[in-house]
Formats: structure tokens, sequence, C-alpha cells
């Protein structure tokens, strides 16, 4: 009982920490269990249709479509564009994919197994399957064996570290155009049931018909808007408001920012100049003399030296002058071209060569490379290369043309040096080997270009670039400008000040890869959404040069405001207003002579002619568009002066003669076909952009990226 009289006597107290206790309770289950809601929405990279798209399904999806890429072009290092270019287009193809589902699904369309495999490998091959160059043939036309042949590597078994990567890679290759044909087909699908409800009627194709049967040849007189000074006419506020909320729908906008900006390029300094030219002349005496000109070169030289030798189409063009015109050991140098030292040795004039030289080989693996000696001998006493290639070579893709590899020329990228060095030395029809760690080849050289004179030579070059005190330099005084107390009026200020050149950027969309020609400025914009009006930002490191950035604006997703269009309101009405007083002129003009003739003359001018134009014409002569001309144009009386007509150009007068009927006579079948044809060209991207207005599209991209 005590200790129940003990309980009582505490109760408010006890029922508050009770209270507390619970709370907390209340609270800590909220945020553990929430933790994965919030986790959730920090890996939402956007919402489309309804449907949550996940960091790592995008990084995914980025990392597949770089694979195919790289296997498309043969790229293995993408650079920053073209890696901002993948994600875009990611972004884009899911956009589009889950829209597309989404309707079809509704509607219950969908593609079917057997239709996907018919598509895939079955006789009706997709275009999208016909296009790679993964399964095209020797003659780079699409091949079904090849397509079996990539299928079926596509099952073996692993031997090694290396073959299991190949073959995940190109069954992600394979998985990802399996995915975008299915997508293809369905979007095919949905466009054509769509495109049968809005098929072109018996009266479209009699009125588009009527549109251009009649036609005419227009004599015109024009007075352009420019002729008349903006300020002949004055525009209230009050009527840029009226024009702006008829027009509001004009000026939807998605979030956007502007930016000032300042660059600091990162380009070598006086003293960066003082330091090569000492290094240069340090090396001078001894790239003249020395005996290691490959060591010397190579330890020290932005161009290695390799042994080559120039022609005169390759040798650079500094040196060419020189180079044929030396002997054997003359030096040139240094020389100043281009903020680049140089110095050159002749190694060895007076050499004579080809060009490019035609090649045929025969690939023996490992296991194989006994049967060489016997080939050679084979071959040497008249043997068929060509057969004995199909026959034994490992490279198929060759064997079946023979063993050609085709013509090489000296120094080519991605050939073995040792190959073209060597075959350039031998002549037509001679036979010989190389061995590496792959195999042994039989080589055959079948043609030659015509010999031309070449040089070997040394070049010792050095490009002055910004050192790490240059960089520094540069660095802190970007550094300095952005520490400073800034304001959109004194950054403009300072900037003048300094000299440096303040650039502007209006209209950033949080998509935008980069900001003018800037590399790596995306990192510009993340910060810009994240930052306010006014905010200075700290130096940006883009490649090449520092940007010091301040916010000059934050527009939200909407409308534009009218202060922002009233530019362009006010030239509107400026030209309506010019409108209304050059028709009050032509018309005062025409009513004391109804001839257009006269009518040039007082205007100096001289009377044109626009041939053939019927109510279908988009332009009206060199004009470009101008419907309410060509609207009257149909209607006007033939060779009546026209009242003055209100163009995009400025002020029309006309006058129609010559009028001509297309004889061919109405079909509505034939018509209709070419309206629908015409119309299925733009049909599938307005249905898709339609279905994107519609569906509420969430892009948190600048999270992230």
């Amino acid at each position: 009982m005590a200790v129940l009289d003990k309980i009582r006597s505490k109760g408010v107290l006890l029922v508050v920490a009770v209270g507390f206790a619970l709370l907390a309770f209340i609270i800590g289950d909220f945020l553990n269990s929430g933790s994965s809601y919030f986790n959730k929405s920090r890996e939402t990279v956007g919402e489309i249709a309804g449907e949550d798209i996940n960091i790592k399904e995008f990084t995914a999806a980025i990392e597949q479509m770089t694979e195919v890429y790289k296997i498309e072009t043969g790229k293995s290092d993408l650079n920053e564009e073209m890696t901002s270019q993948i994600r875009a287009q990611v972004w884009e193809t899911m956009v589009s994919d889950k829209i597309l589902n989404n309707e079809a699904k509704k509607i219950g369309l969908a593609v079917s197994a057997d239709e996907l495999s018919d598509r895939l490998i079955g006789n009706n091959p997709h275009q999208l399957i016909l296009q790679r160059r993964a399964f095209a043939g020797d003659n780079g036309q699409f091949s079904r064996p090849r397509l079996v042949q990539f299928l079926n590597s596509l099952e073996e078994t692993p031997t090694s570290e290396e073959m299991r990567q190949q073959i995940a890679q190109a069954k992600n290759y394979w998985l990802f155009w399996e995915k975008t044909v299915k997508t293809s087909m369905l979007q095919e699908k949905y466009t054509a049931l769509i495109s049968k409800s809005v098929a072109v009627n018996s009266l479209e194709a009699k009125m588009a018909f009527q549109d251009k049967k009649e036609s005419v040849d227009v004599a015109y007189v024009l007075k352009p808007y420019y002729t008349l000074s903006d300020s002949t006419v004055k525009v209230s506020d009050s009527e840029i408001k009226d024009r702006y909320a008829q027009q509001k729908e004009k000026f939807k906008q998605e979030a956007s920012c502007g930016i000032n900006y300042v660059v600091f390029s990162i380009n070598p300094l006086k003293e960066d100049f003082t330091d090569a030219e000492k290094w240069m002349a340090k090396l001078s005496s001894e790239f003249k003399t020395t005996t290691d000109i490959v060591g010397l070169v190579n330890s020290n030289s932005d161009v290695m030296y390799d042994g080559r030798n120039y022609s005169r189409k390759t040798v650079p063009a500094n040196l060419q002058a020189f180079a044929f015109g030396g002997q054997t050991g003359d030096v040139i140098g240094p020389l100043f071209v281009n903020n680049t030292y140089t110095m050159a040795r002749i190694m060895q004039a007076g050499i004579m060569q080809s060009d490019s030289v035609k090649l045929r080989h025969i690939f023996l693996v490992k296991n194989d490379e006994a049967k060489a000696d016997s080939l050679v001998a084979v071959i040497r006493g008249g043997g068929d290369f060509a057969a004995l290639a199909q026959k034994f070579s490992a490279v198929k893709q060759t064997a079946a043309k023979g063993g050609e590899i085709g013509w090489l020329q000296e120094g080519i990228a991605g050939v073995d040096k040792e190959l073209t060095t060597t075959a350039f030395t031998k002549a037509t029809n001679e036979v010989f080997t190389l061995k590496n760690a792959q195999g042994t080849q039989i080589l055959q050289v079948m043609e030659k270009t015509a010999a031309r004179s070449k040089v070997k030579l040394a070049i010792l070059e050095r490009k002055v670039v910004p050192s790490s005190k240059s960089y520094s330099k540069i660095y802190n005084e970007a550094k300095q400008f952005a520490a400073q107390e800034l304001t959109l009026e004194t950054f403009e200020k300072v900037s003048k000040e300094k000299g440096f050149m303040l650039r502007p950027a209006l209209d950033i969309l949080k998509t935008a890869d980069k900001i003018a020609d800037i590399n790596q400025s995306r990192q510009i914009v993340k910060w810009a959404f994240n930052a306010k009006v006014g905010n200075v930002s700290d130096v940006f490191d883009c490649g090449n040069q520092f940007v010091v950035a301040i916010v000059k604006e934050m527009s939200k997703k909407g409308y534009r405001s009218v202060e922002k269009v009233t530019d362009q309101l006010k030239a509107e009405i400026i030209k309506d207003k010019k409108a209304e007083l050059i028709i009050a002129d032509l018309s005062s003009q025409l009513s004391k002579s109804n001839s257009l003739e006269a009518l040039a003359v007082t205007l100096h001018d001289s009377v044109k002619v626009s041939p053939s134009i019927n109510f279908a014409s988009y332009q009206f002569g060199s004009f470009g568009p101008e419907p309410s001309v060509i609207g009257k144009v149909s209607v006007a009386a033939l060779n009546k002066v026209s009242a003055p007509i209100k163009g995009n150009s400025g002020v029309f007068v006309i006058r129609t003669s010559n009028k001509k009927v297309n004889p061919i006579t109405f079909n509505a079948k034939m018509e209709a076909m070419q309206l629908n044809s015409r119309m299925s060209y733009s049909l599938p991207y307005m249905i898709l952009q339609d279905l994107k207005e519609k569906a509420d599209i969430v892009d948190n991209r600048l999270n992230f990226y």
C-alpha cells in the first residue's frame, strides 16, 4: 500500500515521465522505421508517371549504354562531353520507356516472346539488329551466321577471368539491344494504333487537293517595318501587361537560373617561357653530339623517337625544308613556333621507301607454330597462299579473304610496329615470319606503292605549359577575387577594374551539362541551383581554366515573368503599331493612284513578282512564311490591286495574275495516302511529346550529377 500511495503522490510527475518515455519511443521508432524512407528518397534520381527511378537502376543503365557505345565505336575512353551525352540519353530513354510501357499496360498492348524472337533472330530481323557492326559479315552487311556465332559464344564456359568478363560484356550488349528492339516494337504498335484514329478523311483530302489546284503569280510591293524608327510609336506598361495576359501560355518555363562568371585561363606565364628556353639551351649541345639519341629524346622530348621514316606529307611543316634539304647529321634549332621549342637532327637522309604496303598473312596459334616452316616452304615453292590461309589461319575474318590484311602505312596506330617496319624492308611477293606471345604470323608482301624520298629524324620538342607555380599563381588570383565581399554590382565593377572579362549565362536548366564552352562545368550548374541570388562561388577547377561565378537570378517552374519578356512583347506591339501607320500611309497613296507601279515609285522601290503561289504554299517568295499574305492571295481578284496586307516582314500590296489550274483530277485515295504518309513522320514524336507533357516527371539528377 505504501508503494501505491507513493506512486499516487507522484502521479502527475509520473504521467509526464511516462509521456516523455513513450514520445521518445515513438519518435525513435519513427526515425528507425523512416530511415529506409529517407534513404529511398535520397536514392531517387527521378519520378516518371508515378514510378520512382532509383539511382542504382539509373547508374546501371548508364554503365550498360557506356559499354554498348564502346563496343559500337571501338573507343575505350570517353571524354566528359560523351559521358554527359550518355547520361542525358539514358534519362530520355527511361522517360520514353516508362511512359510508353505505362500507356501500353493500360490498354493491354504488349510484345509477345514469339514476336520478339522473330525480330531478333527470326526471318524478319529488326533494323536495329541489321545495323549492328557486331553482326556484320566480311562485306559489311548483316550476316545471320555471324549473329548465330555471337549468340553461341554467350553460352561458352569461360576458361579464364578475362574470358568470363568478355562473355559478361557480350551478354550485356545483347540484352541492351534485345530491350531496345522490344521497346521499338511496342512503340510501333502503339503508334499504329493511335494513327488509325487520326487518319485523313475524304473531306481533308479534298481540301488539300483544292488548296494546291489553282495557283497565281503575285506582283507585290512591300514596305518593311524597319523603314520606320521604333521611336515613332509609344508603348505603355499597360499595353505590355495586356499582351502578356493574352499570351501567357507561350511563356511556360522549367526552373532555371542565370549567372555572371569570370574565367581565369590557365596559360603559361612569362617565367614558363623563360624556363623552357633555358631547358632547351641546356640540352642543345648534347642533342647535336650524343650517340644515344634514343635515350636523350625519349627521356626529355614531348615527341618520342620511334625510328620512323618521315615523308614530305608526314614530317612537321616547320621542319620540311630542313629535313629534305639537309644531310645526315645536320641539326636545326632551337625553333619557337606555337608555344613550342623544337630541335631536329637528321639521322638518315636519302631514304627511298614506299608509303604503303599490302599484306596477307597466315596466323598460327601456339599449338600450330610447328607448321610454320613447312608452310613457308610450300609457299616459296609455289603453293597457293590464299588456299593455305583459308585452311590454317586462326584469324577467320582474314582467312575468308585468303589471308588478306589490306594496305598498311608505317607507324599507323593500333598496328604492331615490328610488323610494319619489317614489311617495308621486304620486296614484293617476299615471304617472312614474325613471332609474338600470341603465335606466329607467316606474311607475304602483295603490293607496294612507288618508293618516295624519306628521312629519319630525331625531334627534341618541348611545349611551353603552365608550371605548378603558374598554376598556383593563377589559382590564387581567382581565389582572391572570389574571397571579396562581392554583390552583383561590385562583382561586375571589380571584374572591369581587374581587366577580367565578365560573361553572362542565362536560362540555365537543371539538366544543363555545361555552361557555354567551359569543360567540366556541370559542377557550376549544381552549385548555382543550390545557391541564392547574390551568392558568389568558390573557385571551380574546369580543366584548363578556373571559374568564379555569382548567381544573378533564379526562376521557378511555371511562367516567365512579364519583366523577363517585356522586350519581346514590346517588339511585337511596336511592329503592330508600325503596321497600322504603314497601312494608313499606303491606303492614302492608293487612294490617289490605284497602281502598284506608282506605289513602288513612291516607295523608291520596284514591283517584284512571286510566281505560282497557292493556298498550300509554305512561303511567299524569299520572305519565308507569310500566311496572311498567302491567304489573301487565294481569294484576291485577278489583276486587281489589293488593300495593304499586314505581314511578318512588313506591309504588302499585291496584284495577282496568270492563274493556272492543275489538270490532274482528284484522287481521294492517293491524296489521303500522301497526307497520311507525311503525317506518319511526325506522329510518333508528337504522340510521345504529348504523353511527356501529361506525365508527372520529376527530375532529381541535379542531386547526383
